[in-house]
């Protein structure tokens, strides 16, 4: 059994893979060793555990992995992937954008794959057939550019996405969402779009928490997995494990 954990500037989440398939997924209101201990309890199998760390974690949670499993590893930049990273600026390539990539290569691994994750911001990624992760775009979140619109001007208000959205809004509310909302699903459409002309036979995978709003309101075909993330951390724990 392996275990990943994401640990954001926020939030953490756990996913336990069987037979590198995914059976459990965490979502912990606070991160803390006792949880980790309730795991490890019913959990006994667990024998590898991979950590990828937007910063710094506690030095106990980090004592615990070392203490109770023989196979730790922590994701950084120098950490060996079963992909070909071309991109120029390693260390300053967002773990969860590099995991994302593994794992939609994982599952498609013969074809040109472009990874559009729709979260606090819009990070789109392009690994190509060869297994060459070439890089790719990031942009504002929807969230973000909703506040954006109420921080940098005097009189826009707050507001946030809504399922109802015209193209030619007649009031200022409207306007504000459907520019946002419009504005992301043109700008990924036309992007993709554009990679399809280079690349005909493109996969579009959808991922992170607005992939589910901005599902079936693109033109263009994509496949929605929530667990891209979780998937690419569990590969690249099993491809250092074959290493060692």
């Amino acid at each position: 059994m392996n275990l990943v954990i994401d640990i954001g500037n926020t939030r953490s989440k756990l996913a336990i893979f069987k037979n590198n398939k995914l059976i459990k997924i965490f979502h912990p209101d606070i991160f803390t060793v006792s949880f980790l201990e309730k795991i490890k309890t019913d959990y006994p199998d667990i024998r590898n555990v991979l950590v990828s760390a937007v910063g710094e974690f506690s030095s106990d949670i980090k004592q615990f992995f070392e203490k109770n499993y023989l196979n730790f590893h922590q994701l950084t930049s120098n950490t060996s992937l079963p992909i070909s990273n071309l991109y120029e600026t390693k260390e300053q390539l967002g773990k969860d954008r590099i995991a994302s990539v593994v794992g939609a290569h994982d599952i498609y691994p013969t074809q040109n794959i472009l990874i559009i994750d729709l979260g606090t911001a819009i990070t789109i990624d392009f690994i190509n057939k060869k297994g060459q992760y070439l890089g790719g775009n990031i942009s504002p979140g929807m969230n973000m550019r909703f506040k954006a619109l109420n921080l940098l001007t005097n009189n826009l208000p707050q507001l946030k996405s809504d399922e109802n959205f015209s193209l030619i809004a007649k009031n200022t509310n409207q306007a504000i969402i459907s520019g946002v909302q419009n504005g992301i699903i043109f700008e990924i459409d036309a992007y993709i779009d554009k990679i399809k002309s280079i690349y005909p036979d493109l996969i579009v995978i959808f991922t992170g928490g607005d992939a589910i709003f901005f599902d079936k309101k693109l033109k263009n075909t994509i496949f929605v997995n929530s667990n891209l993330n979780f998937i690419g951390l569990n590969r690249i724990l099993t491809h250092n494990d074959k290493k060692n």
